[in-house]
């Protein structure tokens, strides 16, 4: 009985009906407040990068509160903690308004309650869907296991789009941890807010995800539909949340930013050409060797040519044979190249650290400048941004951005590993902005020597070459002989997690 109930089957045959995205959204306040700006930059794209937690969530509040037509909505994970609550509040309240509300997640990555999106799924206003989701609701990690084949390959967008005017892409998916929230890691991330024309595009991606055939209704998933009464009981539930945390210290802090975020507006915008480059919904139903419709090599198609410098910062990062050498190459032919990925003591996937760990020697040897962020580069962000809430006692890189010749940036979703790269799909934007490119890849090189250890070869007395982490401190350059700041016991574990045939799932 218990197997068998594991063993169901996802729904055949239900109504669902299509929908896009709105065309006639210039007359709403946002696209009323572009307006100007927009045409003294005409056929371009304006982008704001929002690398504080706090920002990135002030800047999703505001758009929902504003929004006039339509929310579209794609996330990965979206936890029910603080920052979770406030997201489902604000988006229940733009529905209220009559807002259209489309909300796509994973259902593995979310861990969803079923019960909640039913309910929030019964507003007229409100649509959920879930893509690819475990057959089983009521056996969810035993349907996990018996068709895990389909159901390890995983939706990591991350999207959010306002009135088909406003778009935010990049690594941050909705929990505490992505915004300055969490009391115990803070994620450095990246988002970028963009308008313009791309944003059409944006919407088009989304409305691909919406309408693919793995993105079932949640009524039609678990066969039933949301009690409207219920929903009366959670929007009360939300909103007595939200006024409970109105006078605590992070809920205050974002408050205090938000006049500071609205002026931020034309000041920290950059403009140029964009392109969003996105896996196809259908990529997780073909073999992970099939490249059709890959994200990775439509980089290669949107005319970014690499000549001098690529900066490379992923948190999971294992480039297999063929991207050490394709490094390596670049190298050779003269390209600067530096990445700065996760540390042993940083990071929060151990298996992925034992598959990158391989690679490393060669990467060093091929030229590449390899950094590993600390766990205390917490401490930096908060020296270098004495008026930032950030919370946490530990950093772990989340960002997923690399800088073409500092002419062009891409954020998003992808991380440089098997997983992102055959397994989930991805979106992303290519940014072809040089006055961003250069702001970010001075960050980059202002705090790298703050916030990572230098991975390089080094020779011992006797001769014999080793890795050494290197850093540089008040009393001057330090040389760690072992992965910094981790037991060896941890050392050991990754060392027999690298000996497992896993790394196709990294």
């Amino acid at each position: 009985m218990l197997l068998s109930g594991a063993c169901a089957s996802l729904p055949d045959g239900y109504d669902r009906a299509e929908s896009h995205a709105l065309k006639d959204t210039t007359s709403t306040a946002l696209g009323l407040a572009g307006r100007d700006s927009l045409r003294a930059h005409a056929g371009q794209s304006g982008f704001r990068p929002l690398s504080s937690g706090v920002d990135a969530l002030v800047v999703r509040m505001l758009l929902a509160e504003v929004a006039e037509r339509s929310l579209d909505v794609q996330y990965y994970i979206w936890d029910d903690d603080l920052t979770g609550r406030l997201f489902a509040n604000a988006l229940l309240r733009a529905a209220d308004r009559g807002v259209r509300v489309r909300i796509l997640i994973d259902d593995v990555g979310t861990k969803s309650n079923d019960e909640t999106l039913l309910t929030l799924d019964s507003h007229p206003s409100i649509e959920i869907r879930l893509f690819n989701p475990v057959a089983s609701r009521t056996f969810r990690g035993l349907g996990m296991l018996t068709d895990f084949s389909r159901v390890n390959r995983r939706m990591h967008n991350k999207v959010f789009v306002a009135d088909n005017q406003r778009a935010v892409l990049g690594g941050r998916n909705i929990a505490d941890e992505y915004f300055d929230a969490s009391g115990d890691v803070a994620f450095a991330d990246l988002d970028v807010l963009t308008m313009g024309p791309v944003v059409a595009d944006v919407s088009k991606a989304f409305d691909t995800y919406w309408n693919a055939p793995g993105s079932i209704p949640i009524g039609a998933l678990t066969g039933r539909l949301g009690a409207a009464a219920n929903l009366d009981t959670l929007r009360t539930m939300l909103a007595a949340f939200v006024q409970g945390q109105h006078d605590t210290d992070y809920v205050s802090y974002a408050r205090s930013t938000v006049a500071q975020s609205l002026a931020a507006g034309a000041k920290d915008t950059f403009w140029g050409r964009a392109h969003v480059v996105v896996d196809d919904p259908a990529k997780v139903t073909r073999p992970p060797e099939d490249t059709l419709g890959h994200l990775l090599p439509q980089l290669a198609r949107v005319g970014v040519q690499l000549r001098s410098e690529l900066l490379i910062v992923s948190p999971y990062f294992v480039p297999g044979e063929a991207g050490v050498a394709a490094l390596a190459a670049l190298v050779q032919r003269g390209v600067r190249v530096a990445v700065l990925t996760n540390s042993l003591a940083a990071t929060d996937v151990g298996a992925v650290h034992a598959g990158y760990k391989r690679y490393r020697e060669a990467l060093v040897d091929g030229g590449v400048r390899l950094y590993e962020m600390k766990p205390d580069a917490i401490a930096y962000g908060r020296t270098k941004e004495k008026d930032r809430q950030i919370s946490g006692s530990r950093a772990s890189l989340h960002a997923k951005t690399f800088v073409f010749d500092r002419r062009a940036v891409f954020i998003g979703s992808l991380n440089l590993d098997p997983r992102s790269v055959q397994l989930n799909t991805e979106i992303g934007l290519v940014c072809e902005s040089e006055p961003m490119a250069s702001d970010l890849a001075g960050r980059f090189e202002s705090a790298i020597a703050k916030v990572a250890w230098r991975v390089e070869r080094s020779t011992d007395a006797d001769g014999k070459p080793r890795l050494v982490w290197t850093e540089t401190t008040a009393a001057g350059t330090v040389r760690h002989r072992n992965e910094p700041e981790v037991s060896a016991w941890r050392q050991f574990g990754m060392w027999f997690l690298g000996l497992l045939p896993i790394e196709s799932q990294l």
